[in-house]
């Protein structure tokens, strides 16, 4: 062999491609690299690797002809290997080289002067009786020429780089105007890519099929053909899918195509590997297109059908050496075969579903396939690599072989799924809906197939769990949890231990399954007719609601729910959602309040399961219309609530009458009509809500509708010989169960519970001792054994009951930032008559707001602005309207009297304007009149339903335009509780949205990660589902770059893995270009990510419709960005060379 070092002038996939073949036979290798290409792997897989061009020029110096030859004679190179694209369809590189004394491996010259140039090709195509495509006659040496010849041709023509292929520089052309937008950018498309930017026109053949002959000759004059290959799944006339050899494409076809191939390329005497490209159209007429005359991107599915190693044979016929010699060993014609069927899969950072806009960073994760039957051509990619916006878009050709083309495409199916590449976004599963399309499985795909095919684009997006969980671990560990505001380095937390329970056991029978067998009257007949006090848990919902600012998460509470399920089926019900917990999972979890109500649901299916509703708003704090909240009820009571306790925070009847009824006829549930008690029965001064208001009202839920009725005692005001008189009269006055509800912020109401028991009451809501007490709920715990060997005795296994006691005080540790700081019971309740839920969030508000030092103002004001508003009912959101007004005034230092006098020139809080206009409804006995008409100054109030003044929701409509917005870009499908969400918390939902997109399902993360990140070395698992779960290792944490980054380390399943996140606390400002604002038509942006290449317009300049403003160059690509209207030109954002960013601000109209 007397080529002893090859020279490889290309890079990344098909410089491997040459060096592998290299290796195999011994021969040395030297490799080139632009400064933008120095982390290349084709670097270091040549045994020497050189630089050339300067350190700013990353494209051209692969096409500098001067210097790669002067860098071969100076290496003592034999040949050079020019590879596909850049210069190897360039005879004057061909010649300089055998000027120089280097051996060119590819076909002489004056072949490719015959056929590398398409057309001087299609002359020869004629000379040998081959169907040509009618082309141009003159040189389109110029617009004007090449717009007659255009009309020569007749439209629709195809506007070609004769120098090149793989699409650059290609267009299709159906007028005068597109032929004008697209010459320019065409012919420096082709100079960029080929170094020439000679052009072409041919008659576009409408919807054929692109059918291309492998060919092989020695320069003995030997030919022979290595059949043919399907390339017509193509975009932008670049190939997607190749198929060797073609599928349901007659043999008469196919034999023709082998006669036309090989008497193109012995017309020329051709000397190596080279390609015969065709057209084929419906009606199975042939026409020549092109010759390739070098190796294909695609060679590797002929290479697997044939067995013959094209880039090596490329080399020994280089050398000299004759097909039939025992180096190359192809025989004459009829000894080559094909076995079985082989396609390939162009791997690219292509995104698809964003009319396939380049991709380009860092491959954060790069996991690729293997087995029987599968080949991967690799370029660049590994773990850390960047993807530059300069070079191709491929990152891996993927091939597969099978018996038949069935069996080639399973394989690759597998392979695609082995797949992980993350950190930039690929075209994986847009091959997989291309190579699962029937249309492509029974061979009948036409170059048009992708453009007419829709359904192509309907993608599976990947979930990219693991990633994205990974993320949110690095940016919380950097940047910790903005809704943190201290850690205790010092505390250690304990081990929750979940009570022992047999996973295999079937669940014991309970409520649940009462409901379901005897209906909503049948079980409320049931609980009147048991003597038995029942417990409602509160610890899933109000307990932590109260005590720890409802922070406690999904994945603490579906540890330990399968357990109580199964260990204590004899509770009456769990409250489990509702009211605050449901924009907290929003907006501070980032959990979805629905998708935790359904684990919930499926790991206690035996117990009901409550919920808080506010009769006018739902779960949100204002009126929302009536089809709405009926949606609400309809869509909860699907995803598993059973017991609604409707309650309006005024007590008004009307308020909470379409909500029982929505449950009633909309539900097989329970409509649990709640009393909110205040003030004190037992107190005769107390007129306005005495023992006559409360059973009064009580008849009025009962006839509205209610199957039990709730007293609901928010702020734990309810004393026990008051609980004696109001449980008996209420028991007196209906016929339905009597729920209640209390907080225990004086340390008093087990008690009142003792006696409310004794009066008759049949449920009482509890809470786990670990989560019980002062603004929670009396102690389950200790409410059971108070009642153990008495008459209504329920019993419970107090060892295991005690067991959940004990796990949820220890779980409650890793929320200490939350705590209120309440140490002790207070009767000072009984003054200010603060609810305990909102007691537990008032104090860490007024310390947000600077009062922290002035809570005791705060709790008198409260009890102040109380008695100014007429004595309300107080609770959520009443209660916030209070607290807000109390908080306003001891922060401005104003007096009831202050207000009364001088209120006219006082801006009150927005809750409480709206409070007096009557958005909360109607309160007992009225507004006063006089503070009413200084708070809403000129506003005008209404007295009837605040939810009559709403328009109803169109859920057709509008869930459609909701789906269509936000379902972009969403791993999973949005739903209508989606929708609802959205509906109640506009700006909630948006963030919540977004956070999923950036870090998955966040319920999934443990909770000490979750709010605390990860410490150096530590380990953590996080199950993703049943049977997949991740080890996550922190290894550890970079300084900052100049940038104010960090890299930080992760193991991850025992593979390294890393995230760079931005340290916001170095207060570094990041700078970025201006993005487009969409609703504004003036202003222009980039369409994808790239260089700026051109700017085509100044300041000043006036511009026709059509006309080109700029260029963006992205992976060798021009994308020209053209004036979507007549206008002058008011500014352009940013200079030429600038990189940019998809709906980065770049032109702007007058």
């Amino acid at each position: 062999m007397k080529i002893k070092k090859i020279l490889v002038a290309n890079r990344s996939e098909i410089a491997i491609r040459v060096l592998r073949a290299c290796a195999e036979l011994n021969i040395t290798t030297v490799a080139i690299y632009t400064y933008e290409d120095r982390y290349s792997q084709h670097r270091n897989k040549a045994d020497e690797s050189y630089q050339i061009g300067n350190d700013n020029d990353p494209l051209k110096p692969y096409l500098d002809i001067d210097e790669i030859v002067a860098l071969a004679k100076e290496k003592n190179v034999d040949a050079i290997h020019p590879g596909y694209g850049f210069l190897s369809e360039n005879s004057a590189f061909a010649r300089k080289c055998n000027e120089n004394g280097i051996i060119f491996i590819g076909p002489d010259p004056e072949v490719m002067d015959a056929l590398g140039d398409k057309i001087t090709a299609k002359k020869i195509a004629v000379k040998c009786k081959v169907p040509i495509i009618e082309s141009n006659k003159k040189s389109l040496t110029s617009l004007d020429i090449a717009i007659s010849e255009a009309n020569s041709i007749g439209y629709p023509v195809m506007l070609k780089a004769a120098s090149g292929g793989g699409g650059r520089g290609m267009r299709v052309i159906r007028s005068n105007e597109d032929l004008e937008q697209n010459f320019d950018s065409a012919k420096n498309e082709a100079l960029n890519a080929f170094g020439d930017d000679t052009m072409f026109l041919e008659k576009y053949v409408e919807n054929p099929k692109q059918i291309e002959v492998q060919i092989v000759a020695d320069r003995h004059g030997n030919i022979r053909h290595l059949f043919e290959r399907d390339c017509s799944v193509q975009r932008r006339h670049q190939k997607v899918v190749e198929v060797a050899p073609s599928f349901n494409v007659s043999q008469n076809v196919k034999d023709a195509l082998y006669k036309y191939a090989v008497a193109i390329t012995s017309q020329v005497n051709y000397n190596n590997i080279g390609t015969v490209e065709f057209l084929v159209d419906q009606q199975d007429t042939i026409y020549f297109i092109e010759v390739n005359p070098r190796i294909q991107v695609e060679h590797t599915v002929t290479e697997m059908v044939t067995g013959i190693d094209l880039v090596k044979t490329q080399i020994f016929i280089a050398g000299g050496y004759k097909l039939s010699d025992q180096q190359i060993k192809i025989y004459d014609q009829e000894s080559i075969e094909t076995y079985g069927f082989a396609l390939q899969c162009r791997l690219t950072t292509e995104d698809p579903e964003n009319n396939f806009t380049p991709d380009y960073g860092n491959i954060t994760t790069y996991r690729s396939a293997s087995g029987m039957g599968i080949r991967l051509d690799a370029g660049s990619i590994y773990q850390g690599y960047n993807v530059s916006p300069f070079f191709d878009s491929m990152l891996v050709k993927v091939s597969a072989h099978g018996r038949t083309l069935d069996g080639a495409v399973r394989k690759m199916t597998r392979a695609l799924k082995e797949f992980r590449i993350r950190g930039v976004k690929t075209n994986i599963h847009f091959l997989q809906n291309v190579i699962h399309h029937d249309t492509f499985r029974d061979g009948k795909v036409t170059v048009n197939f992708i453009q007419n095919t829709p359904e192509l684009f309907k993608l599976k997006l990947p979930q990219d769990r693991t990633s994205k969980a990974v993320k949110f671990l690095a940016e919380t560990t950097v940047n910790g949890n903005p809704d943190v505001k201290y850690i205790d380095e010092s505390r250690i937390f304990r081990t929750a231990n979940v009570p022992t329970y047999n996973r295999t056991d079937p669940f014991p029978k309970g409520t649940k399954d009462l409901l379901t067998e005897l209906g909503p009257e049948g079980l409320c007949q049931w609980l009147k007719a048991d003597k038995k006090i029942h417990y409602t848990d509160t610890t899933m919902r109000d307990a932590h609601q109260s005590l720890l600012a409802t922070r406690m998460r999904s994945y603490d509470m579906l540890k330990v729910a399968e357990s109580f399920a199964k260990n204590h089926p004899n509770t009456f019900s769990m409250e489990v959602w509702g009211g605050a917990t449901f924009d907290v999972c929003l907006r501070f979890l980032h959990e979805s309040p629905w998708t935790r109500l359904r684990e919930l649901r499926k790991a206690v299916p035996n117990i009901l399961f409550q919920m808080l509703l506010r009769g006018s708003n739902a779960v949100g704090y204002k009126a929302y219309p009536d089809n709405l909240i009926e949606k609400f009820v309809e869509k909860s009571w699907e995803n598993g609530v059973d017991i609604f306790r409707i309650f309006d925070s005024l007590n008004w009847v009307k308020a909470m009458e379409p909500s029982i009824n929505y449950v009633r006829n909309k539900t097989g549930g329970i409509a649990e009509a709640a009393i909110s008690y205040t003030g004190d029965i037992l107190d005769t001064k107390q007129t306005k809500y005495n023992l006559k208001y409360y059973t009064q009202l009580a008849k009025d839920l009962e006839n509205a509708g209610a199957h039990m009725v709730a007293i609901k005692d928010m702020a734990g005001l309810l004393k026990p010989y008051a609980a004696t008189e109001l449980v008996s009269a209420l028991k007196d006055t209906v016929n339905v169960p009597i729920h209640l509800h209390t907080h225990d912020t004086s340390s008093l109401q087990t008690a009142t519970y003792l006696k409310a028991i004794e009066a008759g009451v049949d449920v009482v809501d509890v809470a786990l001792g670990g989560l019980s007490g002062l603004t929670s709920q009396p102690n389950f715990n200790a409410a059971v054994e108070m009642m153990n060997k008495q008459e209504r005795a329920h019993a419970f296994d107090m060892n295991s009951l005690n067991q959940f006691s004990n796990f949820w005080e220890d779980t409650r540790e890793m929320y200490y930032p939350f705590e209120s700081g309440l140490k002790a019971g207070t009767a000072e309740v009984f003054q200010h008559e603060i609810p305990g839920g909102q007691y537990s969030n008032l104090r860490p508000q007024a310390i947000a707001l600077g009062l922290g030092d002035r809570f005791d103002d705060v709790k008198h004001m409260y009890a102040q602005v109380n008695a100014m508003f007429g004595n309300l009912i107080k609770v959520t959101p009443s209660s916030k309207v209070v607290g807000d007004m109390a908080m306003f005034m001891v922060t401005n230092n104003l007096t009831p009297e202050d207000v009364m006098e001088r209120g006219d020139s006082i801006s009150f809080p927005e809750s409480v304007i709206n409070f007096f206009k009557g958005d909360l409804g109607q309160p007992v006995g009225g507004f006063p009149k006089k503070l009413q008409k200084i708070i809403l100054k000129n506003k005008k109030a209404y007295t009837n339903r605040p939810n009559a003044h709403l328009k109803p929701i169109d859920f057709t409509k509008e869930y459609a335009a909701f789906k269509k917005k936000f379902q972009q870009g969403f791993t999973r499908a949005i739903e209508m509780e989606d929708f609802l969400s959205y509906t109640l918390y506009p700006k909630v939902f948006e963030q919540a949205h977004q956070n999923y997109k950036l870090y998955g399902n966040l319920a999934l993360i443990p909770t000490k990660e979750f709010f605390y990140g990860m410490k150096l070395q530590e380990e953590t698992l996080v199950t993703l589902e049943p049977g997949k779960t991740i080890i996550v290792k922190l290894l550890s944490v970079s300084i900052p770059n100049d940038e104010g980054l960090r890299t930080v380390f992760f193991k991850v399943n025992g593979e390294n893995r890393f995230v760079e996140v931005f340290d916001t606390s170095l207060n570094i400002t990041k700078i970025e270009h201006i993005k487009i604002d969409h609703e504004d038509t003036n202003q222009i942006g980039a369409p994808l990510q790239g260089s700026l290449y051109k700017i085509l317009v100044s300041k000043g300049a006036t511009v026709k419709e059509n006309d080109p403003l700029f260029v963006i160059e992205a992976m060798k690509m021009e994308t020209t960005v053209t004036a979507h209207k007549t206008g002058k030109i008011k500014s352009v954002i940013l200079d030429e060379g600038s990189m940019v960013k998809q709906d980065d601000l770049i032109v702007t109209f007058e």
